[in-house]
């Protein structure tokens, strides 16, 4: 991409505060165009987007779903589980923002950024949208293996999307967290393995896969805070009928607090890099 394509009037040019909003849209829309021409020009980077809602369903409904839910009520499972995996995905879609902005030092693209007009926040957000629609699919194949499977909805299909908006709306605030980490450590290995260390605890010690009423009191109360219990108790309820209005607000505010912590310190850390 050329510094045409994102170029701003002269008067913005004279530093990154001058931008205004309207041009940092622009910038935006085009950094956003740039990644997607990357997917569609290596396609594999899908891989993950694509193929692990698949597995993942498939995995926990015949592996643990019989003995979870019972032999021959995989299909009762599959209701409890889809919910939950909507919280999973965006935490693992979320990793990949980290690595890639990693990768991006490392290839050189930040150094061509660096010479051109625009907002510094203009390319960590543009990469978020991107992966919120790399999300977004993610979770369309999630519910379409899920109804195949036996997922029915007990609400209504406004329900339904007001979950999927929950978990685009938390999947983005943790992507602050993941380019924080791909601003601070040196490889992109490097925040992959962190990133694990991460997301094993807060996944499995969740109500993502199995209700936490049989676990340990320490490991029960861990659940509690959470926040992909509560996002995963959110998405079921919203999905299969209950109360809502608690683990709707109680994930709204983790993923405000995340997003006003990490964000400034991702962006102020992102403009020390490419100054």
């Amino acid at each position: 991409m050329s510094a045409a394509t994102i170029r701003t009037p002269v008067k913005a040019s004279a530093g990154e505060g001058r931008i205004g909003p309207r041009a940092n849209l622009r910038h935006i829309g085009a950094l956003a165009r740039r990644n997607l021409l990357q997917i569609k020009q290596d396609p594999e980077s899908m891989f993950d987007a694509v193929m692990m809602p698949i597995i993942f369903i498939l995995l926990f409904t015949y592996v643990f779903g019989g003995n979870i839910a019972g032999k021959g009520h995989e299909r009762e499972y599959v209701t409890y589980l889809v919910p939950g995996l909507m919280a999973m995905m965006g935490m693992n879609i979320a990793m990949a923002v980290g690595t890639g902005v990693n990768d991006d030092f490392k290839k050189g693209v930040m150094d061509r950024f660096r010479t051109m007009p625009i907002a510094r926040s203009s390319v960590l957000i543009a990469k978020i949208v991107v992966e919120v629609g790399r999300m977004l699919i993610a979770t369309t194949i999630l519910l379409v293996m899920g109804f195949i499977l036996g997922l029915t909805i007990s609400t209504s299909v406004l329900h339904l999307l007001a979950a999927v908006a929950l978990a685009m709306v938390f999947g983005a605030s943790l992507m602050w967290i993941f380019i924080l980490l791909g601003l601070t450590l040196k490889t992109a290995q490097a925040v992959q393995g962190v990133a694990m260390i991460v997301l094993m605890p807060l996944q499995f010690g969740s109500s993502i896969f199995a209700p936490t009423t049989k676990m340990p009191g320490w490991l029960e109360a861990f659940t509690d805070y959470n926040p992909l219990s509560n996002l995963a108790d959110a998405s079921r309820n919203l999905i299969n009928g209950g109360p809502v209005a608690h683990s709707v607000w109680i994930t709204l505010a983790w993923a405000a607090a995340i997003t006003l912590v990490t964000a400034p310190v991702a962006i102020s850390k992102f403009r020390n890099k490419t100054n």
